[in-house]
């Protein structure tokens, strides 16, 4: 299959978690208070959120810049400032840092791969145990998307591709290991999402080859 992005840009997966000791989201009012960070980082960078989930030590966002450089500064702005706020109110300023790293991020490619990832992203607390059905977590875009008034559903946008008909049974089913397994590196090193060529000219364009290479040192010859 030849190389193809989505019109308008490159979607991304974007995660960060706590640092070790720290929970970010302890009730209802903490993960309400995230969403209205996250609504105003909307007013800061206009950036298009296909899909999240707040966990209660991490987040998971699926994100689809405009512009070279939105996904930096709108991650730096939502980041910066949940975690003054959340030093603020937790009266714990100056004891460290709130989040592990600035962001994780990797480049998904815009077909069955990039469904694979917004299913992953929305089942994050189904794949928890925290709900019995993905719907049932109110922290996310499915829950928003399904169950939130007209101004809550604007904070979220159309991907490159629809989202099937029955998405909520697509959720709600299991991944496979292979995919899980795939996800969880791209996760953690940061290489591209999709079928070998995309990844391939994505990661020379964005300087992600280094990702695409097996870990540990290479052999002498």
């Amino acid at each position: 299959m030849p190389y193809r992005e989505a019109p308008g840009g490159i979607v991304f997966h974007v995660f960060n978690r706590a640092t070790p000791g720290v929970r970010l989201f302890d009730a209802p009012k903490d993960y309400a208070a995230f969403e209205k960070v996250l609504t105003e980082a909307h007013e800061q960078v206009a950036m298009r959120t296909i899909t999240y989930c707040l966990m209660p030590n991490h987040w998971h966002f699926v994100l689809w810049p405009r512009e070279d450089g939105d996904l930096s500064s709108f991650m730096h702005w939502l980041t910066l400032t949940h975690a003054k706020r959340w030093r603020g109110f937790h009266r714990t300023v100056g004891h460290g840092h709130v989040y592990q790293w600035r962001f994780r991020a990797f480049p998904v490619q815009s077909d069955a791969h990039f469904l694979t990832v917004c299913r992953y992203v929305e089942r994050n607390s189904l794949r928890a145990g925290l709900v019995a059905r993905a719907e049932d977590w109110q922290w996310g875009s499915l829950y928003r998307r399904l169950a939130g008034d007209a101004a809550a559903r604007t904070l979220l946008s159309d991907g490159p591709l629809p989202l099937p008909d029955n998405w909520v049974e697509e959720v709600n089913t299991p991944l496979t290991d292979d995919e899980v397994a795939a996800l969880r590196q791209c996760l953690s090193r940061g290489r591209p999402y999709g079928a070998d060529d995309w990844a391939l000219v994505v990661a020379e364009r964005l300087g992600l080859l280094k990702t695409l290479r097996p870990r540990g040192r290479p052999l002498k010859g």
